[in-house]
């Protein structure tokens, strides 16, 4: 498999139609809905849970279960206060980050659709350039063209209405994908990839495959928490992304090496199981997948960590993709990675027996 035969047309299209649509954290079920459809055929079932998590299952009879997961939810912005001049000041829904924010527009969602806004900013003629304060989330506001705290209720925009980028997908140097919310809308594509291709190639699993798509992610692995109870999964292979460490300003002897165009990152941490860790390792050698390797010194920071110390221990593992600005809204992977990623937990997949404990002791 190339990378044009894994990432096809119809896959890319659904893949900018994924991404385009908002999915702030808590409020992910639009966005479930898009991906559940478009996984539908590749699939025997679905489960839901009450706070959004979606999985699509195949052979959910068998005893034996295997989890691969990407997370759905992006980093949004709340409206926090509403000024008497009608200027809105917000708070963090996930790791927003307050130095992009000025002269970005914005979408605040109300019960009667979207309101546009912009986050405004002074002009650089009234700005004392002897003491300039830079953005941060006491003074960054947002303008939606309303004279008075009035005005913004009137349009429907209240205390808690969340806030999303419209920012759409894009595609650099034919190969560089480029929208917010790559952050991890890649690993829902990604792992949605993965069942097609089982499906089309016609491939019969020994096991319960659960395709998971977990909500709140961003604000604490909350979603992965309540699924992994409800699955109760024998392993998990987790997909997100992590950062490439090329670009200017990232300090290599804290963050690691690791780039965009060099390969699935295979990630060693005390929550990823050694064992399952070095499965994909060979699986990668073995089909000629370009990877690369990067440490964690206590916890991953991703979905792996809650399916890892969940019912008692559940064999997990990483793979990330390779990113470029994280948490902004030109977040930047390639084409190329994309695929690798899909290739190598496809072909994981297929080393897997019914029954495998990963255990150091057998």
């Amino acid at each position: 498999m190339n990378a044009d035969s894994i990432l096809t047309p119809e896959s890319l299209g659904f893949f900018e139609k994924y991404l385009n649509n908002a999915s702030p954290t808590g409020y992910e079920w639009e966005g479930q809905k898009i991906w559940m459809s478009y996984l539908k055929p590749y699939v025997d079932t679905f489960i839901t849970d009450t706070y959004g998590t979606a999985v699509g299952i195949i052979n959910p009879d068998a005893p034996y279960k295997v989890v691969i997961e990407g997370h759905s939810d992006e980093i949004s912005w709340y409206v926090n206060y509403i000024t008497d001049n009608g200027l809105i000041y917000v708070i963090r829904n996930g790791g927003s980050d307050h130095q992009i924010a000025p002269s970005k527009w914005v979408n605040i969602h109300t019960e009667n659709g979207i309101v546009r806004g912009i986050f405004g900013w002074p002009a650089i003629h009234t700005r004392d350039k002897s003491k300039e304060e830079p953005p941060k989330l006491e003074n960054i506001f947002i303008d939606i063209g309303a004279k008075d705290k009035e005005a913004v209720e009137k349009m429907g925009v209240h205390v808690g209405c969340v806030i999303t980028y419209p920012d759409n997908f894009q595609v650099l140097a034919d190969n560089k994908f480029v929208c917010r919310a790559i952050d991890n809308r890649a690993g829902g594509f990604m792992i949605a990839q993965v069942a097609r291709l089982l499906k089309e190639n016609k491939k019969k699993l020994p096991f319960g495959l659960y395709v998971t798509n977990s909500v709140q992610e961003e604000i604490g692995l909350r979603g992965a928490e309540m699924i992994t109870q409800r699955i109760r999964p024998n392993a998990a292979i987790i997909t997100d992304v992590c950062h490439d460490t090329t670009t200017p300003m990232i300090d290599k002897k804290k963050e690691g090496h690791t780039e965009i165009g060099a390969g699935p990152v295979i990630s060693y941490a005390p929550a990823v199981q050694n064992k399952l860790r070095e499965r994909i390792l060979q699986t990668a050698q073995k089909h000629n997948i370009p990877f690369q390797r990067l440490a964690a010194s206590r916890q991953t920071g991703t979905d792996t960590d809650a399916f890892a110390y969940s019912n008692g221990g559940v064999a997990s593992a990483l793979i990330s993709l390779p990113l470029r600005y994280m948490h902004t809204t030109v977040e930047m992977v390639q084409k190329e990675d994309v695929a690798n990623v899909i290739r190598l937990i496809y072909e994981t997949l297929l080393t897997i027996e019914e029954g495998e404990t990963f255990s150091y002791f057998d």
